[in-house]
């Protein structure tokens, strides 16, 4: 059968994400040294013991990251002695900071030129397990839907996140291929759901899993050509 619908990782696969995340806690940091000391002086360890007494509270919450980063802050604020509402409402602003921060980024300068190309031939898709927003980073024209764990509560290389996919684009499995960075959530997760999977290796990392891509690139500019000669 051939292919007809492509879906997508976001982090490390359309962007490089480790400068993303280091500006956005630096960002939400700064608001905190602003205007709640108290709680921006807490070292990383006590939010880690925070993160882990809401998940121990709240386990649905492992997948949705945004609400937990949210009940971690308004854990924060309440333990730092903030009455209610304004922890709440503390933690909706410090929130907000931590996420303008985490969409301000740049695409890799071959990913659009990559999707244009794509989406002539095929349906697009994105299935992320992180919290940023296509829309907010402006390529929500290029896809077709958008899939991230933190909506559903399943996050991948769970297959059913692929299988939904399938079932938004309306195909099945062997007529789709998706592509990212992670050995184990993109290509394990892709392949166990019977989707075809292509690595994306920028840095030409040795393959460590257990069974190995279908492809793997170096470059986006390299998947239409490979996508061709699979159709």
């Amino acid at each position: 059968m051939s292919i007809k619908l492509i879906t997508f990782d976001l982090d490390d696969t359309l962007w490089d994400n480790v400068p993303v995340i280091i500006s956005a806690e630096a960002s939400m940091r700064e608001w905190l040294a602003t205007h709640a000391s108290k709680v921006g002086e807490l070292p990383l360890e006590q939010f880690a013991s925070l993160r882990q007494q809401v998940l121990q509270r709240h386990p649905e919450l492992k997948n949705r990251i945004s609400l937990l980063r949210h009940r971690v802050l308004l854990h924060a604020f309440e333990e730092a002695g903030y009455p209610q509402p304004e922890a709440t409402e503390m933690a909706d602003i410090c929130f907000e900071a931590f996420i303008h921060a985490r969409h301000q980024l740049t695409v890799f300068p071959e990913a659009e030129p990559m999707l244009q190309a794509l989406r002539r031939n095929y349906l697009l898709g994105v299935i992320t397990n992180g919290n940023a927003d296509v829309q907010r980073v402006g390529l929500a024209d290029y896809f077709h839907f958008a899939l991230r764990a933190e909506d559903i509560g399943i996050a991948k290389p769970d297959a059913r996140l692929f299988q939904e996919a399938l079932q938004r684009g309306g195909v099945d499995a062997n007529a789709a291929v998706h592509v990212g960075d992670h050995p184990g959530d993109d290509i394990a997760g892709a392949q166990q759901a019977g989707l075809r999977a292509v690595w994306f290796n920028p840095t030409g990392k040795a393959w460590e899993g257990e069974k190995r891509p279908d492809a793997q690139i170096r470059s986006l500019t390299e998947l239409p050509v490979l996508l061709n000669s699979w159709t």
